[in-house]
């Protein structure tokens, strides 16, 4: 609880003490009005002055103008007509009041959950000089310089570590509670937690370009993009609260002056201007004005907690009705590393043809001679290896310790007279020949994602119609996967233009309400993750500008998330929903009521402050998501 609330909950106890002790002290007449005013000024000073400084600023129609101009006018009348009975309007400010602090301290403890979850931002780097570690801030340090993180120290920037090994905590990047290993060699990204062992990282970004910075100006600048329906509250009130006070007005005066002239019966000013008054409080509309934005503040804030960053509420509310999710395969579905998965008709040793493959590749900084020598899992002695061939397009001829080795595609095998034999397998095939006889083949491939089967069912369980995926593989690798997987559609041999093209195609096939999704993390996936409906970016190792174009990111590169993410928004638009039906049908009963002499000021209190505390309660629920 802040300052300004602690002191907000001692007006309320010291103006609700003075009311109730005054309902026992037998005075009249101007002494009971002033004693009257002290609890009322106690308690609503404030509400006086904002309403007095809207009159001036030519702002008039707000919350604070309908507070005043009631319970003023309900003094106004009880000093008319004598009865000393001020308690009506005490109590109807006291009761706004109480509403205004539940609804700030809600406000607040929100606040506080998403600043707790997404407590990432590193105090400083540590630089070692002369032996020694310095703090210094992080915007000071540039890319490529050591730093060193100790146990139990946030990760500052992005990097790759060069020396020591440790577990990560990862949960307010991912909202994943398992840590992480990591070891020399890993990237890392800023806003992990070192639980164990010392660190050097090398830097790769600069602060501001770090992933911890960018998370944080995700969060901090998503409450400016507004949703459909929050827009349409904001519209709603501007309209709703000129209307209704003119409506009191004409509520005090007309019925009185048609009973007068029209009837020729007494008029009641007092009892209509009384009606009005109740009108008027209870036609506040607090309950929407502040309810829906808190409701998404609260969704956005549960999906950064689990690890989902959404950048507006109004993609929130897009990504609630999306029924088509489009793919792309390398990094989003497979882990876009590719590995030695099996060895076929080897006529020797199969390590030993592995040994010969990595040594022979070993000049070559291509993805497939890396996975060879990570398959070969020991150090490369360039030594070994000469007379080296590179034939483009083919493979390479070297001679490894003395014996000649060629590791290639078939071409390579009919280009010096091998005969090879076919693989059916999905992946890159590389046929080696050693001493000119065929020694037989290794497939390398890129694995699937261990959750990705499974976020495609999740997916379709949560109401999406139709799963696509798009990629440049080849067609055979395309549909392997996508069979795997369950993927109901699928295009393959694209170029990042075809893919947009694809989209486009695919965005006039759906219906209006219909939405559709893009997911992708590579630096081509950042036209397509534009031209979607909503562009969901993978955050962890997905590109920047696949980051800078997408509405949502997920932090650990899970498809998981996805589905999640979908759950998320729809109970978040459910809740909206529910506090738009629940406050606008309630105040018009109640309104009505008032119209017709029905209900009395504590009505008012309960339209206005109990409707307003009940949306203000369901708004919260938002933000617990971790069932879902």
């Amino acid at each position: 609880m802040n300052k300004k609330q602690r002191t907000m909950l001692l007006r309320i106890i010291v103006a609700a003490v003075l009311l109730i002790a005054l309902k026992f002290i037998p005075v009249t007449g101007w002494l009971r009005f002033i004693l009257y005013l002290i609890p009322y000024f106690v308690i609503g000073y404030d509400i006086l002055l904002k309403a007095f400084k809207g009159i001036k600023n030519h702002q008039v129609f707000d919350e604070n103008f309908l507070m005043a101009v009631a319970t003023v006018g309900a003094i106004a009348l009880a000093l008319y007509e004598q009865n000393g009975d001020y308690t009506e309007a005490v109590a109807v400010m006291l009761f706004y009041q109480v509403g205004e602090w539940f609804q700030s301290y809600a406000v607040g403890k929100s606040r506080r959950n998403i600043s707790e979850l997404m407590d990432i931002r590193p105090d400083y780097a540590n630089i070692e000089k002369d032996g020694k570690l310095e703090k210094v801030d992080p915007d000071e340090v540039e890319i490529g310089s050591v730093i060193v993180v100790q146990p139990g120290e946030k990760v500052p920037i992005d990097g790759t570590i060069i020396e020591g090994a440790s577990t990560l905590n990862a949960s307010a990047l991912t909202g994943e509670s398992l840590p992480r290993d990591a070891k020399a060699g890993d990237e890392i990204i800023s806003g992990c937690i070192n639980m164990t062992g010392v660190l050097k990282i090398k830097t790769t970004k600069e602060f501001g370009e770090s992933t911890v910075s960018k998370i944080l100006d995700l969060v901090e600048n998503a409450s400016s993009r507004k949703s459909r329906s929050e827009d349409f509250i904001s519209r709603f009130a501007r309209i709703y609260t000129p209307a209704v006070c003119y409506a009191a007005l004409a509520l005090a005066v007309l019925p009185p002056l048609v009973r007068m002239f029209g009837m020729g019966i007494p008029a009641e000013w007092g009892t209509w201007i009384y009606r009005a008054l109740t009108f008027l409080v209870i036609s506040c509309p607090c309950a929407l004005v502040i309810s829906i934005p808190l409701s998404f503040f609260a969704g956005i804030g549960g999906a950064s907690n689990a690890g989902v960053l959404v950048k507006g509420s109004n993609y929130l509310e897009t990504l609630s009705k999306t029924k088509i999710v489009v793919f792309d395969k390398t990094g989003t579905l497979t882990q876009g590393v590719f590995e030695v998965n099996g060895i076929h008709h080897s006529s020797i040793d199969e390590a030993k043809l592995v040994e010969y493959a990595a040594l022979a590749e070993s000049a070559s900084s291509h993805p497939i001679s890396k996975s060879l020598q990570k398959a070969y899992g020991k150090e490369i002695d360039r030594s070994r290896v000469t007379d080296i061939q590179e034939i483009s397009g083919n493979g390479v001829i070297a001679k490894v310790d003395g014996v000649e080795v060629a590791a290639g595609n078939g071409k390579l095998m009919d280009h010096i007279g091998v005969n090879y034999i076919n693989c059916h397998s999905v992946g890159t095939i590389i046929h080696m020949a050693v001493d000119g006889k065929y020694a037989g083949h290794i497939v390398i491939s890129d694995i699937v994602k261990p959750h990705s089967a499974e976020a495609i069912k999740e997916l379709k369980a949560s109401g999406v119609r139709r799963t696509v995926m798009l990629t440049g593989d080849a067609r055979k690798v395309a549909e392997q996967v996508a069979g795997e997987l369950g993927i109901d559609e699928v295009y393959s041999e694209l170029l990042p233009a075809d893919k947009v093209e694809k989209v486009e195609e695919l965005l006039k096939t759906r219906s209006e309400k219909e939405k559709l999704a893009f997911v992708g993390d590579g630096i081509n996936d950042a036209p397509v993750l534009r031209r979607a409906d909503i562009g969901i970016a993978m955050g962890a190792m997905g590109s920047d500008a696949a980051i800078e174009a997408a509405d949502v990111v997920l932090m650990d590169d899970d498809p998981m998330k996805i589905a999640k993410a979908i759950r998320i928004s729809r109970k978040c638009l459910r809740i909206v929903y529910q506090n738009i039906v629940f406050a606008i049908g309630i105040k018009l009963i109640c309104l009505a009521l008032g119209a017709v002499g029905i209900a009395n000021m504590w009505l008012a209190i309960f339209a206005d402050v109990g409707v307003m505390i009940l949306a203000v309660l369901n708004a919260i629920r938002a933000l617990f998501v971790k069932k879902l």
